[in-house]
């Protein structure tokens, strides 16, 4: 019993990170109001991002760059399991700046549906745009 709770406590982070997901695919698909839907898509991808980066930290090791001049190093037995992994922060810098571009763009539309429809209301955008289909 007492591993178990152990193991649970180690994966925390996985835990809030998954419902930080929900609550972000909550906003998007349930919220009505786009400004709520942007906040949503906002949480759902730096809860995203949070969780890639805690798959690429390591405990006890160290960043992947050796000197050049580095002649007291034996090469032939250095371990891949003694530095960290790259890739995973790298690719989450760049999910940052598609994170950022896709929020100034949604921000962009909500101000446009705004001045074409006073409202950022789903319905009531659906419902004015069901009138003018009738007129």
């Amino acid at each position: 019993m007492g591993e178990a709770i152990t193991f649970i406590i180690s994966k925390i982070n996985y835990y809030i990170y998954i419902i930080l997901m929900m609550l972000g695919m909550y906003g998007i698909f349930i919220k009505k109001n786009y400004m709520k839907k942007i906040i949503g898509l906002n949480i759902l991808q730096t809860s995203i991002i949070l969780f890639f980066i805690s798959i690429g930290a390591k405990k006890d090791a160290t960043i992947p760059i050796l000197e050049h001049n580095s002649n007291h190093v034996d090469h032939s037995i250095l371990n891949a399991s003694h530095y960290i992994n790259p890739l995973p922060h790298v690719l989450m810098l760049t999910a940052i700046v598609v994170a950022v571009a896709t929020l100034g763009v949604a921000l962009a539309m909500v101000i446009k549906i705004y001045k074409d429809f006073k409202t950022i209301e789903e319905d009531k955008i659906l419902f004015q745009l069901a009138e003018e289909k009738n007129k």
